[in-house]
């Protein structure tokens, strides 16, 4: 058996499975804490702080973020995000779009010269990037977060599915893909939990003994379109999931699932 037949035999054994009772434990003590910051069963109130001077050298520059010549840190949610991609796409301000998504996704990291505002200016000068960009929002809206996904894979230099997830996660609230499931963040954090949960069922099924294909399957970076695929699709059901807990909101979109697996571990 090839190692992606192994993963393919594990996935589907968490697919069957779900979260286990740890997790399902761990989200319930997360939402009763989170529900103000979560009211309306989405992470809208996700807020992130950040520092606009950090980010002085990055143009375009979204008005609705604050001035970079703002003293100190300011907040910025996921739904304020989400307004400003959806007017940025509206006016095919695709850079724009992606400084918003990526600063809230560096917030407090991204230091003058540092990783943060560096890559982006680094990613910003790619000729290629308007291309990719205008792309794969017409892909997402005109096929589905797989092939939107996939057309971004290595197109961009310095631009990693960390971060062109969130662009496609946001741009997915206004233009939304004409097949489920709806893209989502995948970063290091999430691809860790879905290895704790994937090493478990492998070794609980003989799949995968020592956890190497778990591994291998959920990395921390460079995922495959199919492992994009295999984890919007977990994502969905096990949201499902938690909506018949009781305990969680029934009527909660898979993003939250996501924002509570990223903020708190079962493991």
């Amino acid at each position: 058996m090839s190692r992606q037949d192994r993963a393919d035999a594990v996935d589907r054994e968490m697919a069957a499975r779900l979260l286990p009772d740890a997790a399902l434990q761990a989200l319930a003590r997360w939402w009763s804490r989170s529900t103000t910051e979560c009211a309306n069963g989405t992470p809208g109130g996700h807020t992130v702080r950040y520092t606009p001077g950090r980010w002085a050298q990055i143009t375009p520059w979204p008005s609705a973020l604050a001035s970079t010549s703002h003293v100190g840190d300011a907040g910025i949610s996921r739904a304020q995000v989400a307004s400003i991609v959806d007017d940025a796409l509206r006016r095919e301000a695709f850079r724009e779009a992606l400084v918003a998504t990526y600063v809230w996704g560096k917030g407090k990291r991204g230091s003058p010269g540092g990783s943060g505002p560096a890559s982006l200016q680094k990613i910003l000068t790619a000729e290629s990037l308007d291309t990719a960009l205008a792309r794969a929002v017409t892909t997402l809206s005109e096929h589905s977060a797989e092939a939107a996904y996939a057309g971004l894979q290595g197109r961009v230099p310095g631009l990693g599915p960390s971060f062109y997830t969130k662009f496609l996660y946001f741009a997915g609230k206004s233009v939304p893909s004409v097949t489920d499931p709806q893209p989502l963040i995948l970063d290091r954090v999430l691809a860790q939990r879905l290895r704790s949960l994937a090493q478990a069922v492998g070794r609980e099924t003989g799949h995968d003994p020592d956890g190497s294909i778990a591994s291998w399957a959920w990395r921390d970076r460079n995922w495959s379109p199919h492992r994009y695929a295999v984890y919007l699709s977990f994502m969905q059901a096990a949201a499902d999931q938690t909506a018949a807990m009781g305990t969680w909101p029934s009527d909660a979109s898979p993003d939250l699932l996501e924002y509570a697996l990223f903020s708190a571990s079962w493991t």
